[in-house]
Parts: structure tokens; C-alpha cells; sequence
């Protein structure tokens, strides 16, 4: 599968069969490793002049946001697979690939009626978007809500002793906890051990000798316990901030450590089941948008063509995918069958001496309309 492609219409002065064929044999003929399409537009509602002359400036932007949207919804759908680790399923249109739907291009006269202005056509595709873009918005805010609960929890089991939650660390018969008597946690920096050791007993009164007993240690820090009489806690807390020692707070309570293990089996359950819904989602509405950008680049071509060439509309578009070497190649082919007279149709001055015509999304100027269209 190409991930970008030309999308072309080329001026038909007699047949557009005739046109065709004759680009078949050119691209066979000198450039042989160029898929070539038929891009099938039907005959819109052309409308006046100054109509299509007003839709030509809206267009280029427009094309950009939903072509933007597009890309958006597949950058969420490869981040949640790589997250969920799922094998990547190929985007499709209505079960068909997104390059063979390009390809095969047919407008769906249902939703888009070939007699209704084309500006009202070009609203409701943008509105069709914009909408999938704010339900993308608030579903992808509600998922990463999710997450970052999560990751908060996470942290907080995994990060280092000064901020984890402990309660996995102490069990109940380290706690002391009596009429006159109570247990601390002591967080002590690694290369601090012996001063604590040595120090705790006589950073304030009524401290039980030998009664630190270390419960667990990480990369950074050391946990101690230490107990001595309630009324002197506080003074306990501040001697012990002086030395660089952190006193942590915790009440041991297997009822809310069971709370915390079933709210973290909601979380991750929640994830889950959000992560697959919102992954459904992507894959419909990236089908949706994508044959939204198809119809809208047919009506691109449409109006392009009509400013480039006249009326009545008698153009042949067509779909190219032509390697990166092959570009000039196939540039050159084009160019050879148009009728060069027709390119200067509807530019102003400043066009003709050497600016682009219209909506050409190309940098460089060419005598017939053509724009990129980048799947990735």
C-alpha cells in the first residue's frame, strides 16, 4: 500500500477514454512502476461563476482540517494497539482498505446528492468532521482521565519511599499502637543509616530504646520504624525533619488498604474496557472521515478543474502513485498530454507568470490540476 498519492484531472478535448488509454500506454510505457487510477467524479452542481470562485478560497483550508482529522484518529489508533499491544488491524472503508477505497473511488450520491450546491455539500462534510472531532476530544479526555488516575496510583506503589504508599510495606505487627504508646515511619536517606541509627533514641524523650527496627530500603531511602510515647510525637517529627530525616504519615487499616486494591481493580478494569470501546470508535469514524476527505477531494477536483479549464466540465481525473524516482518521470508524461493553451484558463496575470492556479497543492505550477494526498 502507497502512502501518498497524486491526485490529477487532465484537460479532455475530444475523448476522455482516448485521453485515458493514451496515459495508460505513456505511464506503461516510461514509467511502468506507477499504479494509475480512474477517479471517478460525477457531474456536480457546477452553480455560478463567483460561486466557485468563493468555494476555491475555503477549500485548501478546509481540506487541511479534515485531511487533519484523518491523521489525528490514526495517530490514536496506533498509540492505543502499541499501549494494549494488539496486532494493528489494516483502516478500511466500510470493510474495504483505505487505499483500494481511494483507488475505487464512487461517490455516494445518498449522502452527498450530486444536485446539491457544491457549498453545501463541502458544509456538511466539514461539519460531519468537526463533529467526529469533538466526540474524539471527549472521549479520548475521558479515557486519559482514566489513566492518569492510574498512573497516580502507580506511582505512588512504585516511586520512591518519600512519596509510595507504604501500606504493602508494613504489616500490622510492626505497629505499635497502645493508650500512651505509638509507632512512626521514618524515611532516611541510604547514606544516613548509621546517623540515624545512632541518633533516633535521643532526638527527643520517651523514645523506646532499640525499637527501629528497617522494613524496607529502595535506590534512595531506608524505612524505619520508631516508637515512643504519643505526647512527645510531634517533637519527635520536628528533631527528626532537622536531621534530614522524613517522618511519614500512616494509619495501618487493612479495611481501606482492601478499599485501595479494589478501586485499583475498577481503574484497570475501566482502562480496559474504555481503551477497546475508544479503539472501535477510531477504526469506524477514521472509515467515516476518510470517505468524507474522498468525496471532498472529488469536489476539489470538481471545482479546480472548472476554473482551470472551462466550461462545460470535460475533464479525466485520475489517482497516481508514483515512486520518488519515478516523479519527474511522471510529471513530464502529464504535461505532454495536456493542451498547454487550456492552462492559463481563469489566471489572473500574476498567475500566469509563474505563480500556482486555483487550489494546486503542489509547490510548483503545472498545466493541470493536481494535489497530494499523504495517508500517513
Amino acid at each position: 500500500m502507497a502512502s501518498r498519492y497524486w491526485v490529477v484531472s487532465l484537460p479532455v478535448q475530444n475523448s476522455a477514454t482516448s485521453l485515458w488509454n493514451r496515459l495508460q500506454e505513456q505511464i506503461s510505457k516510461h514509467s511502468f512502476d506507477t499504479p494509475l487510477y480512474r477517479f471517478n467524479v460525477p457531474n456536480l452542481r457546477v452553480g455560478t461563476l463567483d460561486s466557485l470562485l468563493s468555494l476555491s478560497d475555503d477549500l485548501q483550508k478546509s481540506n487541511s482540517f479534515v485531511e487533519g482529522v484523518s491523521h489525528k484518529i490514526r495517530r490514536q489508533i496506533e498509540e492505543l494497539e502499541r499501549v494494549s499491544g494488539v496486532e494493528s488491524n489494516a483502516l478500511s472503508v466500510d470493510g474495504v482498505p483505505v487505499d483500494s477505497y481511494l483507488t475505487r473511488f464512487a461517490w455516494d450520491e445518498a449522502k452527498y446528492p450530486t444536485m446539491s450546491p457544491l457549498r453545501e455539500t463541502v458544509d456538511s462534510i466539514h461539519s460531519q468532521v468537526s463533529k467526529i472531532e469533538d466526540d474524539l476530544k471527549v472521549r479520548v479526555a475521558e479515557y486519559n482521565n482514566v489513566r492518569s488516575q492510574l498512573n497516580a496510583i502507580n506511582r505512588k506503589q512504585s516511586g520512591s519511599l518519600a512519596v509510595r504508599d507504604l501500606s504493602n510495606l508494613v504489616k500490622s505487627e510492626d505497629i505499635i499502637t497502645s493508650e500512651h504508646l505509638v509507632t512512626l515511619l521514618a524515611v532516611v536517606p541510604k547514606y544516613s543509616q548509621k546517623d540515624w541509627l545512632a541518633s533516633y533514641e535521643t532526638l527527643t524523650s520517651y523514645v523506646v530504646p532499640r525499637s527501629s527496627k528497617k522494613l524496607f530500603e529502595d535506590n534512595e531511602y531506608a524505612l524505619y520504624t520508631v516508637t515512643l510515647f504519643g505526647r512527645v510525637a510531634d517533637n519527635f517529627r520536628t528533631a527528626a525533619r532537622e536531621k534530614g530525616f522524613q517522618i511519614r504519615d500512616f494509619e495501618h487499616s487493612p479495611e481501606a488498604q482492601e478499599s485501595r486494591k479494589q478501586e485499583l481493580e475498577k481503574l484497570i478494569e475501566d482502562q480496559g474496557s474504555m481503551r477497546s470501546s475508544l479503539l472501535q470508535w477510531c477504526y469506524n469514524s477514521y472509515g467515516e472521515v476518510f470517505s468524507a476527505w474522498m468525496h471532498f477531494c472529488a469536489v476539489r477536483v470538481f471545482t479546480e478543474s472548472i476554473l482551470r479549464y472551462g466550461l462545460p466540465p470535460s475533464f479525466l481525473a485520475c489517482v497516481l502513485a508514483p515512486s520518488v524516482k519515478s516523479e519527474k518521470k511522471v510529471r513530464t508524461i502529464l504535461e505532454g498530454l495536456c493542451d498547454t493553451a487550456n492552462s492559463t484558463y481563469w489566471k489572473t496575470e500574476d498567475e500566469v507568470g509563474g505563480g500556482v492556479a486555483g487550489l494546486a497543492g503542489d509547490a510548483d505550477s503545472h498545466p493541470y490540476v493536481s494535489f497530494t494526498i499523504n495517508l500517513v
